[in-house]
């Protein structure tokens, strides 16, 4: 069984910093891009970052650009997000999610860490 296990969420003020963790397994990581969504109250899910299989590409959403950062490391089958200068509309439940880069969708998503922003 594949499985994701996001973590790291929590409660911070406006202009802290989180950072979010997805421990994986039963998939092969190195060979898979990976991806964090999130989804805010009222909202629909949005794509947030994606990083490439060897962690060489990022992309990201720019209300994110500049402040959040994905990385991974393939050794332990992890895949992180940074995120600074939190704000306000930040606050939703994140899902670390195995990605499709050419379909912009995943098909495996983990359970959510909620990330809440106070002003």
């Amino acid at each position: 069984d594949v499985q994701l296990q996001a973590s790291g969420g929590g409660l911070v003020q406006v202009g802290g910093s989180l950072r979010l963790s997805c421990a994986t397994s039963g998939l092969n990581f190195s060979a898979n891009n990976m991806a964090w969504h999130r989804q805010a109250p009222g909202k629909e899910q949005e794509f947030v970052a994606s990083i490439s299989t060897t962690g060489a590409n990022t992309w990201y959403i720019p209300a994110v650009k500049d402040r959040f950062t994905v990385s991974r490391d393939n050794a332990k089958n992890m895949v992180y997000l940074q995120m600074n200068n939190l704000k306000p509309e930040d606050t939703a439940v994140y899902y670390c999610t195995k990605y499709m880069h050419h379909l912009k969708d995943y098909d495996i998503r983990s359970q959510g860490t909620q990330v809440t922003v106070s002003s």
